[in-house]
Formats: structure tokens, C-alpha cells, sequence
């Protein structure tokens, strides 16, 4: 993450740092939006530090890290593997397209700023059902001139949907690296999320990559059961944490790029040293292999 961006914060719970208790400044209000509902990607982006949540989203979001404080460290994991996993795929393995699917609010250091960072001809297609979401990415995630950034209004259900408006950037004849992070364990089992992921493989071309983050109570039953039910009880969106086999399952068999599917602070670290805190998300990385339609 870009410094600066999240500020020191005041800790709770022991060493367990929690989003400052600051009056932030949104963005004014747009039609599309309800300052008194929280709204999913308002949460999230105050457990990141950012700025633009109303009461309703800091309710929510103080009422989970209560249940579990080690939200807020996992929200920012998640992050820093984005961060990661992007400048792997643009620098060691040469992918100049990317789909970030579920894109969440802007935030230093996107999917684009990272990839074009390493190749400035890359391109990026942001897709999210939010209307909310995607007037803050039109209006704040802006391409630098050699490459291109769109934006797709999608429900990540609706694969064909998705892959239509992407394909208004990205040429799927070559290989794209599809980004779900943290948007899986949106989906109920009956949505099928492993079909999703399915589908969505079955367009992209060898060499194509993968990438999964993804919700878990294997390091913290009790707990992460008490905040998804918090969260479930205020937010009108499922929540679906599932086990290190599940996760594992949803990439249907493509093969994992090592370390596999681990927590999400153990994917290709910067550190040697384990990090000192519990994120509850596992992470992983599958590569489509030539031959494989």
C-alpha cells in the first residue's frame, strides 16, 4: 500500500490495530446512494482506512471488529496481496491484461496502477453489480495514456454479462489475469461460486491466470462466526466463509502456481518472517495450461 494511505491508528484489543475513530469527509451524495443503509464496500473500505463511509457503514464495521478484531488486519492483507500478486503476474509472468472482478472503492495502488506500473500498455477492466462502486471507479480510476482502464456493470453471476463488456478491452485470444478477491464468499452455495469461476476460465486463453481470495473461520470458528452473523444482520448481503478444501475446490482443478492456496499473508510474502497477526482469508493462484480449452 502506498504510504501514507493508512494512517497510525489507535490500537484495541490488545495489539490489534483498528480503523481510527476520525469524522471522515465522503464524497457528496450521489442519487444512487443511501447514506443510512450500509452498503458493503463502505464497510470495507473503513476497515482499510479509507474515507468515504457514513455512520451506518461505521456502525456496521465497529460492531465486526468488536466480534472479531482481526477484520481490519485482514482487509488490509487482502490489500497488500493484491498488491503482490499483480506485480507477479505484470513482472515475472509478462500479463498485460487484467479483469478485477468485485472491485470494491478506490484505493491507492489498484489493480492498474500497480500493472501499469511494470508494463504502462496494460489493460484493465474494473466489473462490479454497484452502481455506488462504479461511480467512484469512473470518476477516480483513470488509465495512464498508453494503457486503458473500462468498466463493467455486471453481477459476477451473470459470467456471460461480464465477459461481454470485458471483452470491449481485452483480447481473450490472449492470456488475461482474472482477480476475484474477496468477493467469492459473497456468494451463497447455491450460486454456485466454483461454477462461476468455471465459466469464467473456460473463455480465457493458456497462460491465463486465476486468482482467488476468500473468507475463512478455519483460524477463528467462534469468532468469525459471531462477526459474519454481526455483519449479515445489519448488511443485506450474504456472507460465506468457507474451509481450506472449499477455497481450494473453487478453482476447479487449474493448476496452483506455489505456494498453492495459503493465507492470505503467506502468498509469495515480501518478508521471510511470518506476519504477527491472523487475517482470515486464504489466497491462491491458478494458471491455465496450454491445451486446455
Amino acid at each position: 500500500m502506498s504510504p501514507g494511505f493508512l494512517d497510525p491508528v489507535p490500537r484495541s484489543g490488545g495489539d490489534v490495530p483498528v480503523a481510527r475513530a476520525r469524522q471522515p469527509k465522503p464524497m457528496a451524495p450521489h442519487p444512487l446512494f443511501d447514506p443510512s443503509v450500509p452498503h458493503p464496500a463502505r464497510v470495507y473500505g473503513y476497515w482499510l482506512g479509507g474515507k468515504d463511509h457514513y455512520p451506518a457503514d461505521r456502525e456496521v464495521a465497529e460492531e465486526v471488529i468488536r466480534c472479531r478484531p482481526q477484520v481490519v488486519t485482514g482487509a488490509r492483507a487482502n490489500r497488500a496481496f493484491l498488491t503482490r500478486v499483480v506485480r507477479y503476474l505484470a513482472g515475472e509472468c509478462g500479463v498485460r491484461q487484467f479483469l478485477d472482478i468485485g472491485t470494491g472503492l478506490p484505493a491507492p495502488d489498484s489493480t492498474h496502477q500497480v500493472a501499469q506500473a511494470i508494463a504502462p500498455v496494460g489493460r484493465v477492466v474494473y466489473a462490479d453489480n454497484d452502481p455506488l462502486v462504479l461511480v467512484y471507479a469512473r470518476a477516480l480510476l483513470t488509465s495512464g495514456p498508453q494503457g486503458s482502464c473500462d468498466y463493467v456493470e455486471a453481477d459476477l453471476r451473470d459470467t456471460p454479462a461480464v465477459l461481454t463488456g470485458a471483452a470491449r478491452t481485452l483480447d481473450f485470444a490472449r492470456p488475461v489475469a482474472v482477480l476475484l478477491l474477496a468477493v467469492l464468499h459473497f456468494l451463497t452455495d447455491t450460486d454456485d461460486p466454483a461454477g462461476v469461476v468455471a465459466a469464467l476460465a473456460r473463455r480465457l486463453a493458456p497462460g491465463s491466470f486465476v486468482v482467488i481470495s476468500h473468507l475463512t473461520a478455519d483460524f477463528g470458528p467462534g469468532p468469525v462466526a459471531a462477526g459474519v452473523e454481526t455483519y449479515t444482520s445489519l448488511v443485506p448481503t450474504p456472507l460465506v466463509p468457507r474451509t481450506h478444501a472449499q477455497v481450494s475446490a473453487l478453482f476447479g482443478g487449474l493448476p496452483l502456481v506455489p505456494p498453492g492456496v495459503v493465507p492470505v499473508t503467506e502468498w509469495r510474502p515480501v518478508s521471510v518472517s511470518p506476519a504477527p497477526y491472523v487475517a482470515d482469508l486464504y489466497a491462491g493462484v491458478a494458471r491455465k495450461p496450454e491445451g486446455r480449452l
